[in-house]
């Protein structure tokens, strides 16, 4: 699937340009719908289910360090109340990865997340659509799940990304996926 292919199947949704534009209009700098949200998506709409369904993964993040912790979860306290989302500011994240220092901005974040198919994201500026794939879309378009670049060079976060296969399971919900250990 090429980017522009993909952003056309994002602007004929309109599920997802509201969501998008909900995301957009929260004001929160450098934010993006990423990880599962997206590559969920597309792993439904590619399977000919239903973009979202019946489990949402919808994981919106943000960069700004001008934002505290406690902050950050009065925001998502707040955004909760009207959508079951994650929002997570991008700037505390990386104590979640062994051996990480801080991240410089959503992008350098997403592209440390575990799984290639899963280091995607969206958002709204000016009511245009960006996309970040620092990996490309061939892997969510052919079910690959492959560590990360940053992943696979840590042993301590290699055991990470074999815990999260165990745990997530997506083989279950998309028979179709490929695992790579690499």
């Amino acid at each position: 699937m090429t980017e522009k292919e993909f952003l056309s199947l994002i602007q004929s949704d309109k599920d997802m340009m509201s969501l998008l534009k909900i995301i957009a209009d929260l004001g929160l700098k450098d934010s993006w719908l990423a990880a599962g949200s997206v590559r969920n998506y597309t792993w439904n709409v590619l399977s000919g289910r239903p973009g979202f369904d019946y489990e949402p993964d919808l994981d919106v993040v943000f960069y700004d360090p001008d934002v505290s912790y406690d902050d950050t979860l009065a925001l998502e306290a707040n955004l909760q109340k009207a959508y079951p989302w994650e929002l997570k500011n991008q700037v505390f994240m990386h104590v979640h990865n062994p051996d990480t220092a801080g991240y410089e901005s959503a992008r350098d974040a997403i592209s440390k997340y575990p799984e290639t198919a899963t280091a995607v994201a969206l958002r709204l500026i000016d009511d245009e659509l960006e996309l970040y794939a620092p990996y490309g879309l061939d892997v969510i378009s052919r079910f690959e799940i492959h560590p990360t670049p940053y992943f696979k060079a840590s042993s301590k976060s290699m055991v990470l990304y074999h815990e999260r296969l165990a745990k997530k399971d997506w083989a279950k919900k998309w028979p179709q996926i490929k695992v790579f250990q690499d």
